[in-house]
């Protein structure tokens, strides 16, 4: 171990003086160099290859000098290089439990000064992954610190200090639990600022102690108030910190716009995210703790003209146990949807515009089925909430895992139950009809703005009338309203005086859902084979009994349950 951290101060072209066969080539041999690396570019002629000893990081950063050199990017360059030499090459290399010696005998500022990363071992090989091939010496001395031959694995620059990260940090343990260290208000960002230190380094940022409680902090005063997302949005002169609280979005904080780095750093640490990457979209997740509670953390963060704007989704594990009373279904509309998901085949329809509550719904109805008897099977994206006796399989479109193809394959699996996490495309839509023509119960949800309108909305999707009329069998529109807070009676206000503290003075505390449910008849197949408009088959579904959201938040304002504010708010 002792001769790594010798590894920064050593000037590379001391430790192995021509060792890339390009830095102390005599003049004679460029044309055989420029042989070499004939199949690396076409371009590599002798004169081009004579330019490279005089380049600025021809000694410290060979690779990336060479790169400059022959105009390849890093990708195709590696590929290339990959097939020329008979090394690997990974675009996404994955972390082993195995690879544990590498960080335990590498240090972290070795690994990132030279872009190795560990992945795997077996007990007589390290399988390392470089972004940097050019460096023989380092790769020595790495095979006498770890006692051990090492096997190298190619894979690009951004891939190799995710895996660097990750692994630090998880040595580190720093993202394990979330504890009450104190109330966060403005004074109490204002003190965290003051104590952080500037850095240019953004890991070392990340990893500073005072920025891992300003952002301890953050997340515990958020999901004390019960928010399910966070918003960081830097602006020109401050930084906007919001909280979605029962659906609507809040102002909570604005901490100095200087935190924004270190904020930004720290959460992309936690999720596994590229903290140099800060010009392209990114999404990245993780769990932590808080007390008994498992939180599942999702990271969206995308380039704006002032930083990037970071957005996490909160997901409680812990609410596990969904049930219809719970997101406020009233017994006879229980009942139904309870006889709807009895049915052996078929398509049950859940609508509504985003966060209205329809996967809720969905893992409400599938707490109901037997699954000693039926094989209950989703596609998700994401898997908000891990359900027992159920097989869910998340979408990840990266490698090739979309709602059809994981429907495909779930087709496959013997199902008796699918719950398709979003209709989509056409594709979808055709395997989820199909799925119900040969015997499975499909259960999937949809974007329109009430019941009736989803027969309109499949069919401009792709799918033919008559396939809906032999498929569908309910369609149910929701949406989710403020539920009346029970301390303060909805007035936002304490007993004692002041603002009420369960509601915080919004008057509100929870969220009740507001339902209307069109099962499928003769009348409403004629219709839908006729290409009726989604009014034509409102009117046919209200003369069968159907009752609107509008009524059924009639009934929920009357039991004091919600407002009638709140009703014209969400409904119109």
């Amino acid at each position: 171990m002792s001769k790594l951290p010798a590894l920064l101060t050593r000037k590379p072209a001391a430790a192995a003086p021509g060792a890339t066969g390009l830095v102390r080539a005599p003049r004679e041999d460029w044309s055989r160099v420029a042989a070499l690396l004939g199949p690396l570019a076409d371009d590599a002629t002798a004169e081009r290859i004579k330019s490279f000893p005089r380049m600025a990081g021809s000694d410290s950063d060979p690779w990336d000098s060479l790169l400059s050199v022959l105009a390849l990017d890093e990708h195709t360059a590696l590929e290339r290089l990959a097939q020329r030499t008979g090394l690997e090459f990974d675009p996404e290399p994955a972390l082993e439990e195995s690879a544990a010696r590498f960080y335990e005998t590498v240090p972290a500022q070795v690994a990132r000064a030279h872009q190795f990363a560990g992945l795997n071992s077996d007990g007589g090989i390290m399988t390392v992954a470089t972004s940097q091939p050019l460096q023989p010496a380092a790769f020595s001395t790495l095979e006498d610190a770890l006692s051990m031959p090492i096997r190298i694995v190619l894979a690009p620059r951004g891939a190799v200090a995710n895996l660097i990260n990750r692994a630090y940090e998880r040595r580190q343990d720093l993202v394990t639990e979330i504890v009450e260290e104190m109330p966060l208000d403005q004074r109490a960002i204002e003190s965290a600022a003051g104590s952080i230190s500037s850095s240019t380094d953004l890991l070392q940022l990340a990893r500073q102690t005072p920025v891992i409680r300003l952002v301890n902090m953050i997340l515990f005063e958020a999901l004390r108030r019960r928010a399910s997302d966070i918003h960081v949005h830097p602006m020109e002169t401050k930084l906007v910190m919001r909280f979605r609280i029962d659906g609507m979005l809040i102002d909570a904080f604005s901490p100095p716009l200087a935190l924004a780095p270190a904020i930004s750093s720290r959460l992309k640490v936690m999720t596994e995210l590229d903290i140099a990457n800060r010009h392209a979209p990114q999404d990245g997740h993780t769990s932590v703790r808080v007390g008994s509670r498992k939180i599942d953390i999702r990271l969206s963060c995308i380039p704006t003209v002032y930083g990037e704007r970071l957005v996490l989704r909160l997901l409680d594990q812990s609410q596990t146990k969904l049930s219809l009373d719970q997101v406020g279904m009233s017994r006879p509309m229980q009942k139904t949807l309870a006889d709807l998901i009895a049915r052996p085949t078929g398509i049950v329809l859940v609508t509504g515009p985003t966060g209205s509550g329809k996967t809720t719904t969905l893992y409400g109805a599938l707490g109901t089925i037997d699954r000693t008897s039926r094989n209950v099977m989703t596609v998700e994206d994401p898997v908000e909430y891990h359900l027992d006796g159920i097989s869910q399989t998340q979408v990840n479109v990266k490698r090739g895992v979309t709602f059809a193809a994981g429907l495909r394959s779930l087709l496959r699996q013997d199902p008796d139950v699918i719950l398709v996490g979003e209709i989509r495309d056409k594709e979808t839509a055709q395997l989820a009809t199909q799925a119900s023509l040969t015997g499975h119960l499909v259960l999937a949800t949809l974007h329109t703005n009430d019941a009736p309108s989803a027969i309109p909305r499949l069919i401009d999707i792709g799918i033919e009338p008559y396939l809906v009329t032999s498929t569908l069998v309910a369609t149910m529109a929701q949406r989710l309203l403020r539920r009346t807070c029970q301390t303060c009676a909805g007035l936002g206000r304490s007993p004692r005086g002041g603002k009420c503290e369960k509601c915080f003075g919004t008057g509100y505390y929870g969220r009740v859902g507001v339902f209307e449910v069109m099962i499928m008849n003769d009348e409403l197949r004629r219709l839908t084979a006729q290409g009726a408009d989604s009014v034509s088959l409102f009117d046919a579904a209200r003369r069968a009994g159907m009752r609107t959201m509008a009524e059924d938040a009639d009934d929920k304002i009357g039991q004091g349950l919600t407002t009638r504010e709140e009703a014209q708010r969400v409904l119109g």
